[in-house]
């Protein structure tokens, strides 16, 4: 079966043949449903299927076009993360204790996305409780990177990467504390964007069995990602601004156009590594190509700055703070263990390890110390980008590696130029942006020597978010971007 001519075009480009009545909303629906029936038996990125209502959107979207209404995404089939709440669908976040849980109401994106003419297609895998970099739970079981099975495609949306990079649909939903979306999107090769802290409501993504409440989930937002830059833009617009039960009843959002729209005029800071948490060979070339692109692109590049805030010291602050938050679901004889085995810490150990550990038993007095730090270090990265408009640097420290669904995180190991590091470590990169609240933009940069996917993530400006999204658009225009599996070409 030769593949259709849409199964890998934007959203954007299919906005624009809908318009011009060159394929239908429903076409475009059951060519995507079609490559999930023929492919997903392997690859598993879609969990939950929801293809008659998709279907029925579809024919609404069809409709709607046909009267000339205009929406920013009419008739465009999507996916979603499972963690959002869909009414009619279970929302599990991986916890086979709550596989029959199904919310009675849509979470507000979703709601706004069904709004702005999405046509939602099925829920994709994560890992229980979206804490891991590999998705896979007892009830779902194992997503597969498109470009390797054997491989990870990522997570904790491991599923919407899985399904971007597969050809189901041009856009997802995904989230990120610790790198959920811009880490999948890296071993999948395609784009994800972390939106500035609490720029997207989030009523509605919320752990099963629990209310629908508003809140701000410290660290933690949810984004979008697709296999273009424009397209997250398209999809961000959409989802982001304050929930009307709270700010947005007297807020709206406004947010402030891209430094720059010409490449030339963009100043860079490009980090390639760190002893923190370094990154192989692979890593470190397809940075070093980058670098050299843009700087033959008239863009001024610095390799090293006393601006930038200090990794190290960040990186600890950063596990601290993210184990403190996770640490409030923990069962009370984990979290009582991990009580015990933090005072036995040594004071002088300050591996991130150690850090974690302490994360877990942090009081509320040293919790407001650390936010304390928290603020201190956005002050940082504030002076920073007085010099720079982005700061571009790693995702991960390298591709995507073989499955490994051992219980214990902190006795994996990642090997880096054949050496092994500690598996949670990893936190550090996608942790430069997410401890101060920073946007980031995750954009596909080519492929390893083994035909697996390398990127890098572009940091921006608090509230900057279209810096990083316009200066990913303007290298994917420039240099390429995302291209599909060979191996799923029909």
């Amino acid at each position: 079966m030769t593949r259709s001519q849409w199964s890998f075009k934007t959203a954007v480009e299919l906005s624009s043949a809908l318009a011009t009545r060159k394929v239908s909303a429903v076409e475009l629906a059951q060519d995507a449903i079609g490559r999930i029936e023929r492919h997903d038996e392997k690859i598993n990125a879609i969990c939950v299927r929801d293809f008659e209502r998709g279907l029925a959107a579809a024919r609404a979207a069809d409709a709607e076009l046909a009267r000339g209404e205009k929406k920013p995404l009419l008739g465009i089939p999507m996916t979603v993360k499972e963690s959002y709440n869909v009414a009619g669908l279970p929302t599990t976040w991986g916890n086979p204790a709550q596989k029959d849980f199904q919310p009675a109401e849509d979470a507000l994106p979703i709601t706004r996305v069904k709004g702005a003419g999405g046509v939602i297609l099925g829920k994709t895998n994560v890992p229980i409780g979206l804490a891991d970099w590999q998705s896979y739970n007892e009830i779902y079981g194992t997503s597969n990177n498109p470009y390797h099975l054997g491989r990870t495609p990522g997570g904790s949306s491991g599923g919407s990467s899985a399904a971007l990079a597969a050809g189901y649909g041009p856009l997802s939903l995904g989230s990120d504390i610790g790198g959920s979306l811009r880490v999948p999107a890296f071993h999948c090769g395609v784009y994800a964007h972390k939106p500035t802290f609490d720029l997207v409501a989030m009523r509605g993504h919320t752990p099963p069995p629990l209310p629908p409440l508003p809140s701000n989930r410290d660290l933690s937002v949810i984004g979008p990602m697709a296999r273009s830059a424009a397209d997250l833009s398209l999809l961000l617009d959409v989802i982001a601004g304050p929930d009307p039960l709270e700010a947005g009843k007297a807020y709206h959002l406004s947010l402030p156009a891209a430094r720059h729209t010409v490449l030339k005029n963009f100043r860079v800071l490009l980090i390639d590594t760190d002893p923190v948490m370094p990154t192989d060979g692979v890593v470190r070339g397809t940075l070093e190509r980058l670098a050299t692109n843009l700087a033959g692109a008239g863009v001024k590049v610095d390799r090293s700055s006393p601006l930038l805030p200090d990794f190290a010291a960040s990186s600890r602050l950063y596990m601290r703070m993210l184990m403190s938050f996770l640490s409030a679901s923990f069962a009370q004889e984990v979290y009582a263990g991990a009580q015990a085995a933090a005072a036995a810490l040594p004071a002088e150990d300050n591996s991130l390890a150690a850090e974690r550990l302490r994360g877990i038993a942090l009081g509320h007095r040293d919790w407001l110390m650390a936010d304390g730090g928290r603020s201190r270090l956005r002050a940082q990265w504030r002076e920073l980008f007085r010099t720079y408009d982005a700061v571009i640097c790693p995702i991960m420290p390298t591709p995507a590696y073989p499955h490994d669904h051992s219980d214990d995180q902190e006795k994996r190991r990642v090997n880096i130029d054949g050496k092994d590091y500690v598996y949670p470590d990893q936190l550090a990169w996608p942790g430069i942006a997410t401890l101060p609240g920073l946007p980031a933009t995750a954009i596909p940069t080519g492929f390893a020597p083994d035909g697996l996917p390398i990127g890098v993530q572009i940091v921006g400006p608090w509230l900057e978010d279209r810096t990083p999204l316009k200066l990913a658009e303007l290298i994917e225009h420039e240099f390429g971007g995302f291209k599909p599996p060979p191996m799923f070409d029909d």
